[in-house]
C-alpha cells in the first residue's frame, strides 16, 4: 500500500513539475505570438500549445486501431517537442535574465521580446538540425581489448556490437537497414546486441517488418541479443524473443552461451528487479561451474556492478542505457550517475565498454553524442596480428 501510494505521489509531483515548466514555456510562446499578431486568439494559443506540449503522452495511450495513425503523428510530434523543451528549459532562463540585466543598465526594451524571439528561433533550428545529423549519422569506434587467455586462434575476434536502437515509430527501417549494412561489412565473427532493441511498443516492430531487416545481420558464430529497459516497458517480452528466435537471434535472459570457445553471457535487464518476481540472477550464479581460462564476454544493458563483473572474472562488459545523455547538458548528469557513462574503462582485468547508442529515445536529436556502433577486435593471447583497420581520427562529438 505504501509503496503504491508512493508511486502515485511521485507521479503527481512529475506532472505537477512537467506542468509548471510547459506553463513557463507557453507563457513566453504566448508573449512572442502576442507581439507579432496583436490579434491572436489566447484560447486557441493555449489550446494548441497544450496539444503539442502533451502530444508524446497522447501518442503512447492505446487508442483503438482506427485512430492509431494518428496517436502515431502525435508521438513523433511529442518527440520534437521534448527536444525544445530541453532547448527552452536552457535558453529562456538565460534570456530573461538578460532582460532584467538590460533594464538595470537603462538600456530600452522596448522591441526586446522580438529579436529575442527570433534570435531563439534561429537557434533552435540550428539545434534541431546538427542535432539531426548527429542522431542519423552514425560513426563505427573500435576498441582493441587484449585479453591474456587463449581459444587456440591466430587472428583476433571480431565483434560488433550496437545497443539502443529503439526501433519504433521514430527509428525505423530506413536507420535499420544503414545498421545492419555497416556491422554485416565489419565480417564479425559475432554480433551482440546490448538491450533496448525495441522502443517500447512492439506494434511497429511488428508493423513494419523490422524483423526481416534484423534478419539479414550476418555473423560467423551467430547473433545473441539481451533485453534493456524498454522491452519491459513495452510488456511483450515473450512475442518479442519468440520472434528474434525464429530469424535466429538468441535473446539471452541470465544465459551462457559457448561461442568459439568464448562465454557470451546475458543477463536480464536491472528492471527485472523490480518488475519480475524472481529478480534477476547474481553475476556469481551465471559464471558457476564455467571454465574461466576462457574469455568472458558479459552483456548487461545498463551500466552498473564493475566491480562485481571484475571480481567475478568476467573479461569485458558491454552495456550502452545512457546514450552519453543524448543530448547537451544532459552528459553532464549521466557522467555523476554512472561510473562509466560512456566509451571505454578499464578495471583491473575488466574491460568496459559502454555505447551511447544507435538509435534514439524520443526526438531523433543529439547534441554531444552520436550514433555509434562499436567495433572489437579481440586480441587474445597467441594472437599473431591485428587489424589494420585505421581509427577515425574525425572529430564526431559536439
Amino acid at each position: 500500500m505504501m509503496k503504491t501510494l508512493r508511486m502515485l505521489a511521485s507521479g503527481f509531483a512529475m506532472l505537477l513539475i512537467l506542468g509548471l515548466v510547459n506553463f513557463y514555456i507557453g507563457y513566453h510562446g504566448w508573449l512572442l505570438v502576442h507581439e507579432w499578431f496583436s490579434g491572436a486568439s489566447l484560447a486557441l494559443f493555449w489550446t494548441v500549445f497544450l496539444l503539442v506540449a502533451f502530444a508524446y503522452v497522447v501518442g503512447m495511450i492505446p487508442w483503438p486501431t482506427i485512430v492509431k495513425p494518428l496517436a502515431r503523428f502525435f508521438k513523433v510530434i511529442g518527440s520534437y517537442y521534448l527536444a525544445c523543451m530541453e532547448f527552452a528549459i536552457i535558453m529562456l532562463p538565460l534570456a530573461d535574465l538578460l532582460y532584467v540585466l538590460l533594464g538595470w543598465m537603462g538600456v530600452d526594451r522596448t522591441h526586446y521580446i522580438s529579436e529575442a524571439g527570433v534570435t531563439l528561433l534561429i537557434l533552435l533550428i540550428v539545434f534541431l538540425v546538427w542535432g539531426s545529423i548527429n542522431a542519423w549519422s552514425t560513426v563505427i569506434r573500435t576498441h582493441p581489448i587484449p585479453i591474456d587467455k587463449s581459444i587456440g586462434t591466430s587472428t583476433p575476434l571480431t565483434i560488433a556490437v550496437a545497443s539502443d536502437l529503439h526501433l519504433g515509430n521514430i527509428v525505423g527501417n530506413r536507420h535499420l537497414k544503414k545498421m545492419v549494412a555497416q556491422m554485416n561489412a565489419m565480417k564479425p565473427d559475432v554480433i551482440l546486441l546490448a538491450g533496448d532493441v525495441l522502443d517500447d511498443s512492439i506494434e511497429p516492430f511488428i508493423r513494419n517488418g523490422m524483423s526481416e531487416q534484423l534478419k539479414q545481420l550476418k555473423a560467423r558464430h551467430g547473433v545473441y541479443a539481451v533485453l534493456g529497459n524498454h522491452e519491459y516497458y513495452g510488456g511483450s517480452i515473450k512475442e518479442y524473443t519468440d520472434l528474434m528466435s525464429s530469424i535466429g537471434i538468441k535473446v539471452l535472459q541470465d544465459e551462457v552461451e559457448e561461442v568459439a570457445g568464448t562465454y557470451i553471457v546475458g543477463r536480464k535487464d536491472k528492471t527485472a528487479e523490480t518488475m519480475e518476481a524472481g529478480g534477476r540472477m547474481s553475476v556469481s550464479s551465471l559464471l558457476n561451474g564455467l571454465d574461466l581460462t576462457r574469455p568472458v564476454i558479459m552483456m548487461d544493458h545498463q551500466p552498473t556492478g564493475f566491480d562485481v563483473a571484475a571480481q567475478e572474472g568476467v573479461d569485458i562488459l558491454l552495456s550502452g542505457h545512457t546514450h552519453r545523455g543524448q543530448i547537451a547538458p544532459n552528459h553532464w548528469i549521466t557522467k555523476r550517475l554512472f561510473e562509466l557513462d560512456w566509451g571505454y574503462l578499464r578495471k583491473d582485468n575488466l574491460h568496459v565498454v559502454v555505447s551511447s547508442g544507435y538509435g534514439t529515445w524520443g526526438p531523433p536529436i543529439r547534441l554531444a553524442s552520436r550514433s555509434e556502433i562499436i567495433k572489437l577486435e579481440v586480441v587474445l593471447e597467441g594472437t599473431k596480428q591485428y587489424s589494420e583497420e585505421a581509427v577515425s581520427t574525425k572529430t564526431v562529438l559536439i
